[in-house]
């Protein structure tokens, strides 16, 4: 339980300004709707620049900014999914 909540607080780093390694991902999800896809369905319109550096990619199917890629070092699984919805928005 304690190795689960861990990696839903690491995981969520990954979640912004994250445009590069989105597009070195095989697969994404977003942890809002649980949507799993591939990285290409990610389009320039998803993307916002940060005033800081970087870009944050939102969902095309919820258009919440709360995807992660596989190439973060988190598996993009159903269970870490709902796991992180769990604790970032329930």
């Amino acid at each position: 339980m304690v190795e689960r909540k861990q990696a839903v607080v690491a995981a969520h780093k990954f979640s912004i300004r994250n445009r590069e390694i989105l597009e070195q991902s095989r697969l994404c999800g977003c942890f809002h709707c649980q949507k799993i896809f591939p990285p290409t369905e990610l389009k320039p319109k998803h993307f916002e620049r940060e005033a800081e550096g970087g870009e944050t990619a939102f969902c095309p199917y919820c258009g919440i900014d709360s995807l992660i890629g596989d190439q973060s070092g988190y598996a993009v699984e159903p269970e870490l999914l709902a796991a992180m919805k769990a604790y970032w928005f329930d």
